[in-house]
């Protein structure tokens, strides 16, 4: 019982982080799946399923405070829902032990990814249609990366929308989150037919779920106030931190080259926290002077 509170908590905060920031709902909790000792492909899968519950309830409340742009769902999330298929059959046809360093390390570079987009400084948007070709490749993609690496739509998807500055920062969260609905029903439905219903780890699937839902309307409304500059650096720095050792010890170098790993990755993570700070403190107070200026996103 002690363990799927635990789940549910990881549940609840990975769905805030998720639903303001618009990412590492299923990098953050396939990281704590793997850190517990679930394979890479039952981590993927229990996560998968539990984000269809999750992320119905966060399409619902992004819709409700305005904060989705149909035309990017519709050319996003078909696309993105054949790449999760394809990753989850992938991911199901080889073994644990191979699985394990090829999901670490796609974990590793999106931990990284965060980390670098959101310690950098901020842009205005310039509003603009993105064209279908732009948007379906970019959702096979991060669907396809999304299965594999048990999350990775949001951290490819969102920062990709941020960066072409031609969507509100609310909105690229809103569609982004809505569209994963299609995205890990697919991926559910390519593990199931892969390892079977014994793929899926039950009830930390249900508490993930509880979790995710109590969280979802209230990071809904956080989407507009809660600086997703800071939580990017941090998540980013955290699932870096925590997949270089999942990398060193399947490797069995953690004793040789964990001493200076992780002083490298911590360090890396403090400044990017520090850039972070500096960056949303120096926005803040320019901020009255730019009210009639349009929202500001990463830079590419």
């Amino acid at each position: 019982m002690r363990k799927l509170l635990v789940m549910a908590l990881v549940g609840l905060v990975a769905q805030l982080v998720d639903g303001s920031l618009g990412m590492a709902y299923g990098v953050t909790s396939s990281t704590l799946l793997l850190i517990a000792g679930i394979s890479p492909a039952a981590a993927s899968a229990s996560v998968h399923l539990a984000e269809v519950g999750t992320t119905l309830a966060s399409g619902i409340s992004h819709w409700r405070f305005g904060n989705v742009d149909w035309r990017v769902v519709r050319n996003i999330a078909l696309p993105g829902a054949v790449g999760a298929f394809a990753g989850a059959t992938v991911l199901s046809s080889i073994s644990t032990e191979s699985a394990i360093p090829w999901t670490a390390g796609i974990l590793l570079a999106l931990g990284a990814y965060l980390l670098f987009r959101f310690a950098r400084p901020l842009r205005p948007t310039r509003p603009r249609a993105l064209p279908r070709r732009f948007l379906a490749p970019l959702g096979l993609f991060a669907g396809f990366i999304d299965a594999t690496g048990g999350g990775g739509w949001g951290p490819v998807a969102t920062p990709t929308l941020l960066a072409s500055g031609s969507m509100e920062p609310r909105r690229v969260i809103g569609s982004v989150g809505t569209s994963e609905f299609l995205v890990a029903g697919a991926a559910s439905i390519g593990f199931l037919l892969g390892l079977g219903s014994e793929g899926f780890v039950l009830p930390t699937v249900a508490a993930l779920l509880v979790g995710g839902v109590i969280a979802a309307p209230i990071a809904a409304w956080l989407v507009r106030h809660v600086p997703a500059q800071l939580l990017g650096a941090f998540v980013g720095g955290l699932i870096m931190l925590v997949n270089t050792r999942s990398l060193l010890r399947v490797f069995k170098v953690e004793a040789q080259l964990g001493p200076y790993a992780y002083p490298l990755v911590v360090a890396l993570w403090v400044l990017a926290i520090g850039f972070s700070v500096s960056a949303w403190r120096r926005a803040r107070t320019a901020q009255p002077a730019v009210t009639t200026e349009p929202e500001l996103v990463p830079a590419a």
